[in-house]
């Protein structure tokens, strides 16, 4: 018999934007632990606006975001934004950028314990970024930076991965690469994963789950159910008017 999900995040009556203008409004939306969720919309939908208030970067204008305790603590969230400049006038390696993803476990002014320094190294090794641990970020390409601020995400020992965008603006192989290391991350240690894409074919093969953000409204199911044929040509034909 199976166990019933159990939700890690709910967002109930939510409203999202910016400036007191709302971007998305009244939502209702659970995510269970586990699921590989697919955020879909168009450019200007929503989609990285919900991200940063589930996040906490954005206040919400109304309503709730709630995660479930887990076995007593909070959930860990990680993040992995649409795009991470960094200036070249700070010279800092890729080992680093992940050693960042460690901050919330280290307090202000001390130092990352030899344990810290090598989860660090293993996330690198999990991401297939080992080689470019001694190499400056700001000089990878940009499918190498992407596996770079993965594994900075996994640092930080998430519950829950966000993802804004991780395959805009690199190459099919780059790509393709990068979404099997998500799905195998998603697997292996059953991640809970929301990831902003604009990339249909990309939702359709890896996710579980989708969510489709259109004028304000929120379409929400199983992949299979949500990317059939007739439905998707019915949202795409209302999201090019």
């Amino acid at each position: 018999m199976n166990q019933p999900a159990t939700t890690i995040l709910s967002l109930e009556q939510l409203t999202v934007g910016y400036d007191r203008t709302a971007v998305l409004q009244d939502i209702e939306l659970k995510f269970s632990r586990g699921t590989f969720s697919g955020l879909l919309g168009a450019n200007g939908s929503g989609k990285s606006t919900l991200i940063k208030t589930v996040l906490g970067i954005i206040p919400p204008l109304n309503g709730q975001v709630t995660f479930s305790s887990l076995n007593g603590r909070t959930a860990v969230l990680g993040y992995v934004p649409q795009r991470d400049s960094l200036d070249p006038i700070f010279l800092l390696s890729s080992y680093e950028i992940v050693l960042m993803g460690a901050c919330g476990r280290v307090r202000a002014g001390r130092f990352f314990s030899r344990e810290e320094r090598q989860f660090a190294h293993d996330c690198l090794r999990l991401a297939g970024a080992d080689h470019l641990s001694g190499k400056q970020y700001s000089e990878l390409s940009g499918g190498q930076k992407q596996r770079i601020l993965i594994a900075r995400a996994l640092a930080a020992k998430p519950d829950f991965l966000l993802l804004d965008e991780p395959t805009s603006g690199i190459d099919v192989a780059v790509k393709q690469s990068v979404m099997e290391l998500l799905q195998r991350i998603h697997r292996e240690q059953q991640l809970t994963i929301l990831m902003a894409s604009h990339d249909l074919p990309v939702v359709r093969q890896y996710t579980d789950r989708v969510v489709w953000l259109h004028e304000g409204k929120v379409i929400e199911g199983s992949t299979a159910e949500v990317l059939t044929q007739h439905r998707m040509e019915a949202l795409l034909d209302l999201e090019m008017r």
